[in-house]
């Protein structure tokens, strides 16, 4: 039951796209196909599953100092092993990917989850952790990429960078209703409006923050 809930709690109450807003370059830039949008998700969930594991296993050995730094030296070194694997399986999904799939290294959910997660819990818990964010991006991503694509038929602007900003707006704006009525229905508290603030990267503000988050 506790793994899960650890999933559940990547694709629902955490999401990362619809809860959290993070990674929003890859989510704006790659969501102009569900091709796109599925490939950029799956190659993002090998990374946080694979960099969650290892370092939870190393999280004991490595000092505190350096933590950040080595955290990016094992993220950065699968980015490149998935990176030559698309390139040698999927060479038409990687050209259209393009700088994007490099630039997973510095993808803020994969960093976020290894210093908020992984380096405090168990292999295991780590790697389901690993699968519920992956989850909930790649399905994020493939619905909105889902309905730029849909709306594209109709309008072109829909395809386009401000197509994007629109499609991920009304679908942040469903979300958080369903959330409310939700919440309502059950008896709980209103869910107050997503604080777009530094409490997001740990690596600015620092292991309280994510205590408190």
């Amino acid at each position: 039951m506790k793994l899960f809930n650890i999933i559940k709690n990547g694709i629902f109450s955490e999401n990362p796209i619809f809860r959290l807003v993070l990674g929003m370059c890859p989510t704006l830039a790659t969501t102009t196909s569900i091709e796109n949008g599925l490939g950029m998700g799956v190659a993002t969930s090998a990374v946080l599953i694979a960099s969650n594991a290892v370092i939870s296993v190393i999280r004991k050995v490595i000092p505190s100092q350096v933590r950040i730094p080595c955290y990016i030296v094992v993220i950065a070194s699968l980015v490149t092993v998935v990176e030559m694997v698309m390139q040698a399986f999927v060479p038409t999904l990687y050209d259209s990917l393009g700088i994007f799939i490099p630039l997973i290294v510095v993808n803020c959910i994969i960093l976020g989850r290894a210093e908020a997660f992984a380096a405090r819990n168990t292999v295991t818990d780590s790697v389901f952790d690993g699968i519920g964010m992956g989850l909930g991006f790649t399905l994020a991503l493939v619905l909105l990429a889902a309905v730029r694509e849909l709306f594209g038929l109709i309008a072109v602007i829909s395809i386009l960078p401000v197509g994007g900003f629109i499609a991920l707006g009304c679908l942040l704006a469903f979300f958080n209703h369903v959330g409310r009525v939700r919440a309502l229905k059950a008896g709980k508290p209103e869910p107050g409006p997503l604080r777009l603030d530094c409490r997001h990267c740990v690596i600015g503000c620092g292991t309280t923050a994510v205590e408190e988050y």
